[in-house]
């Protein structure tokens, strides 16, 4: 069932405390019925609202001690040995800062909350990127997302790319959202705006990893990452076309880089597309013509299905316009 969208702009302060984040160091003795186990599965069973690669990244940054060792992840346990674990957030996460930036929200509940992301705002900090994020907003709008890594964050969408984005409120909800973007359950539909007349339909398998010589770029290399897209078109220009793409992967970049690949950039896009098309129309769009207009997942407490659309942002509408107009005999 897709829902009706109904947006609401949201920025008012929070009820939260702090006293009810989660606990952020633990002790505790290794129980009898994990004897047998690596350390990696018997802190899977004893942490199981963090997901695996959470656990992971503690034990790699010895944030997990064993009778006052810290041994690998394949270490066997035996029961009865102590346990320490630091589970408080990285120096980076620290620096984080609620910020007060008005977010449209399409859905909250006390599990997930569904963003509809406007173009320039950046999702998560990073370098030249410390404040005025996606992060900052939602530590603002929920003050209870300290508790969760990243804010609840699970996935990504670029600053020039607009639409729809799920955020975890709980541990328990993103490490179900995550297991689900692993399992290629989530359904993510964009509409791209690509150079050329594209046919279709079809499906782009290429993996998907950092070019080998421009490290800021991610191509299509045998060392890549899985990444699978299926794509359609959706309407056709004299020099453009319309498509919808299906992500089954989640690659950096990946419809950005995958279109390049068959000849079809999308429009806009500085560092995968064209500098030049013929077209004044196109050339004057000033950033990637993707936009994330359907989302659709299953709840991860409830287990419902749920679906989200989102309407094309007027930048992304009018360039459209001037296409047809562009187009008309």
């Amino acid at each position: 069932m897709t829902l009706a969208i109904k947006k609401t702009r949201v920025n008012e302060p929070n009820d939260y405390s702090p006293q009810d984040a989660a606990p952020l160091h633990h002790r505790l003795t290794i129980p009898a019925d994990c004897a047998g186990l690596r350390l990696d599965q018997a802190l899977a069973r004893l942490f199981p609202s963090h997901s695996r690669s959470r656990l992971q990244g503690w034990l790699k940054s010895g944030r997990v001690s064993l009778d006052g060792d810290q041994p690998d992840a394949k270490f066997k346990v035996w029961g009865g040995e102590s346990l320490e674990v630091d589970a408080a957030p990285s120096p980076e996460a620290a620096a984080e800062a609620p910020e007060d930036i008005p977010l449209v929200v399409v859905h909250e509940d006390e599990e997930i909350l569904v963003i509809d992301k406007p173009v320039g705002l950046v999702v998560h900090p990073g370098s030249g990127n410390w404040s005025g994020t996606l992060l900052n907003a939602l530590l603002h709008h929920a003050p209870q997302l300290a508790a969760v890594p990243r804010a609840g964050i699970v996935h990504r969408l670029d600053k020039d790319t607009s639409g729809l984005l799920v955020v975890a409120k709980t541990l328990e909800s993103q490490t179900g959202l995550v297991r689900q973007l692993q399992a290629r359950t989530v359904r993510r539909h964009y509409l791209a705006l690509v150079h050329r007349a594209l046919a279709g339909p079809g499906v782009v398998d290429a993996p998907i990893g950092r070019h080998p010589a421009q490290r800021t770029r991610m191509a299509v290399v045998q060392s890549g990452r899985p990444a699978v897209t299926r794509y359609r078109a959706r309407e056709r220009f004299a020099r453009a076309t319309l498509v919808e793409c299906q992500l089954e992967t989640g690659r950096t970049h990946q419809i950005r880089v995958h279109m390049a690949h068959i000849g079809h950039p999308l429009v806009g896009d500085a560092t995968y597309g064209l500098r030049r098309s013929g077209s004044p129309v196109l050339d004057a769009f000033a950033r990637q013509a993707l936009h994330a207009f359907r989302l659709g997942l299953l709840h991860p407490a409830s287990g419902a299905e749920m679906t989200w659309e989102s309407p094309l942002p007027e930048d992304f509408e009018a360039l459209l316009a001037g296409l047809r107009e562009e187009s008309a005999p």
